[in-house]
């Protein structure tokens, strides 16, 4: 066994990662105050060829210092775009037809391991929160539902871009019929 070198990676110019069709996967930001998980959310994205990013209220937005530190490049092939407020990307999702899910523990979250992909043409959005407060109260009742990470240790608490690697992993997975 050895490590493949980086040219043996088949790693995709920026332009033709620009062409070639993406996930329908969305990511919303809510508030995300770390712009160290911003870029990790761009690196994932980038990672999965996923559509968008949509950064709202005091999410960072590129070129900020830390987001391109860990997004190493990927802030510039992703499209993303900003919304002030969280309820305009997520009213825009849903204009589009997605089907929008929170990752956040509620009274009514389903937990991952038992959560089945809906069928929709049109793809799905993600929401992720703030690190201390979650996603805004505001969108729970205009989502499709919310999903949780098992946890079970004393924190019930995973860092955004944990979470975000976890259930974009799973989605994408199951896009796919778990066919790779």
């Amino acid at each position: 066994m050895r490590k493949l070198k980086t040219l043996e990676l088949d790693r995709l110019s920026p332009n033709e990662f620009k062409s070639i069709e993406k996930t329908p996967i969305v990511l919303i930001l809510d508030n995300v105050r770390s712009g160290l998980n911003v870029g990790s959310a761009f690196r994932t994205a980038d990672a999965f060829a996923l559509q968008s990013i949509l950064l709202c209220g005091i999410t960072a937005t590129p070129p900020h210092r830390e987001i391109l530190k860990t997004a190493i490049g990927a802030s510039a092939t992703v499209d993303w775009t900003y919304f002030e407020r969280v309820e305009e990307a997520v009213a825009h999702c849903k204009e589009l037809g997605m089907s929008v899910f929170a990752i956040e523990q509620t009274d009514h979250s389903v937990a991952l391991d038992e959560f089945v992909l809906p069928e929709n043409k049109n793809g799905f959005a993600l929401v992720f929160g703030n690190e201390v407060n979650g996603v805004s109260d505001v969108i729970l009742p205009e989502i499709d539902g919310a999903i949780e990470i098992r946890q079970f240790g004393t924190k019930h608490s995973l860092n955004v871009s944990v979470s975000l690697g976890i259930l974009v992993w799973e989605f994408w997975r199951q896009m796919r019929g778990g066919d790779f």
